[in-house]
């Protein structure tokens, strides 16, 4: 996804090696990770006590590695722009605040009634919309970087202010309303702050620093068509890694208790891929642009694992059921996110002409 690129090329051809066959080699970091869990022992101890806060360093450490890259293609002159832009504002924040926690909350309670410790933990990932691997998915997919910039920024603001709230409305307000179970989520605010600081503030400041610099240093030119050709494999190169760890972190627990591996797999299954077909199918009616709609059907359909991993573990503790469906919540959602950026390219050739627009004109409302 450089600079220059030809739009009227099919876009799996343009996709590089790396690229074009990704869910090989997240397959294989898959397989290395769990080998490695399994066959060092002292590894998962060792990787579970590096930690910043509750989350392990060597998985901050490849997501830092994920995020910087994208964040530095990111073109910050555009952000205002898009920023204005209220369709786009409007439709992405319905779907990641209202949309997207309610219908966690009901799969949750529709698919493991009997098993509370685990529908905590799914509406505790359902609360946490994504703002890390969403940039990579977007990315692949040739969404708008500037767009997914800004959607990731009002989702850190949201969590901030939001998250404890809305535990709060999703975990006893309303299942008391509804005679069912309730549960606690004792979390402040500065302790999602903190998460939400180093993996995105960490990363975003050096995007913006490393294009001002390279802007301002060598040209606009040489920047966009020499220096971030060489910097965007890392980004794939930093999500690899995160998997690789991921899985030898949970290597055991995960083969040694499949069943209920799989009983939290099926909700979530179902629920990335109707938050992104219905975020999708939205904005083909809302006739948003390729590049937009990708943007939102991916920010719709990523949660931020981070947080939820942190806060499962932080308020249930680290054996608990529910720091186990936020552990599998990454774990499905890579696979199922690499499948729908091959959708989202299908799509793209299917129902947009020259790539962009769509073909069909529908009625867009008041939002213009």
């Amino acid at each position: 996804m450089t600079a220059g690129i030809d739009v009227e090329a099919p876009v799996l051809e343009r996709l590089s090696l790396l690229d074009r066959f990704l869910p090989v080699w997240i397959g294989v970091a898959m397989v290395i990770g769990l080998l490695l869990g399994r066959l060092i022992p002292d590894l998962n101890d060792w990787l579970d006590t590096v930690k910043i806060g509750t989350v392990s360093l060597p998985i901050a450490i490849g997501l830092l590695a994920m995020m910087y890259p994208v964040l530095a293609k990111v073109r910050y002159s555009k952000v205002g722009e898009i920023a204005a832009d209220r369709k786009l504002m409007v439709t992405s924040l319905v779907l990641n605040w209202i949309i997207g926690p309610a219908l966690m909350f009901a799969l949750a309670w529709i698919l493991l009634p009997d098993l509370p410790e685990y529908r905590t933990g799914l509406i505790v990932i359902g609360l946490a919309r994504c703002i890390a691997m969403v940039l990579i998915w977007n990315d692949l997919a040739c969404g708008d970087r500037e767009a997914a910039a800004v959607l990731v920024a009002i989702n850190s603001v949201f969590q901030i202010v939001a998250y404890s709230i809305l535990g709060y409305f999703y975990l006893q307000l309303l299942p008391e309303w509804l005679g069912l179970d309730t549960a606690t989520l004792d979390v402040t605010m500065w302790e999602i702050a903190k998460i939400v600081l180093v993996f995105l503030g960490i990363p975003l400041a050096g995007g913006y620093l490393t294009r001002r610099w390279g802007e301002q240093a060598r040209g606009v030119e040489w920047y966009e068509t020499r220096f971030l050709p060489r910097l965007g494999p890392w980004a794939l190169y930093g999500l690899l890694f995160t998997i690789v760890i991921l899985f030898a972190l949970q290597g055991e627990t995960i083969t040694d208790r499949p069943l209920d591996v799989a009983r939290i797999a099926i909700p979530l299954l179902i629920y990335f891929s109707l938050m992104w077909g219905v975020s999708f199918a939205l904005g083909l009616w809302l006739r948003l642009s390729y590049e937009k709609n990708t943007t939102v059907a991916f920010t719709a359909a990523s949660n931020n694992f981070e947080l939820a991993i942190a806060v499962a573990i932080g308020v249930f503790g680290v054996t608990s059921g529910e720091a186990l469906a936020g552990v599998v919540g990454p774990l499905i959602e890579v696979p199922v996110l690499v499948g729908l950026v091959y959708v989202a390219l299908w799509a793209r050739t299917r129902f947009y002409r020259n790539g962009r627009r769509p073909l069909k004109s529908s009625s867009v409302g008041s939002l213009e």
